[in-house]
């Protein structure tokens, strides 16, 4: 269960973010709601999967996650620049949210 609403956390982030783009400067009404029910829905969301999941794994995985699908999602909906470099550090932050979760030890 922790993980699902650490998931439901990443999610709502993500729409947020990208609803914070589209807002341009929080001058659109409708993308700017989005922001900020997205966020308060991810922070209570990542806040009650920290009940199970530690504190360092969680936001490791919420932050990065989110970083990642982000910037892919930036290119796709935004035309923002795609290059290898950016693939690759994209691919750097996964690599380094799947070392934490399979070095960290288990949830309380």
């Amino acid at each position: 269960m922790p993980w699902i609403l650490l998931s439901a956390a990443i999610a709502t982030e993500i729409v947020a973010t990208v609803c914070l783009k589209a807002s341009d400067g929080l001058t659109k009404l409708w993308p700017s709601v989005v922001v900020v029910i997205g966020y308060v829905a991810s922070f209570v969301l990542l806040a009650r999967a920290l009940k199970q999941v530690e504190v360092g794994v969680a936001y490791a995985v919420w932050s990065a996650v989110g970083t990642a699908a982000v910037a892919v999602l930036g290119i796709w909906f935004f035309d923002e620049s795609a290059t290898w470099a950016k693939a690759f550090w994209i691919g750097v932050i996964i690599v380094g949210v799947v070392g934490l979760q399979v070095s960290g030890s288990s949830s309380h």
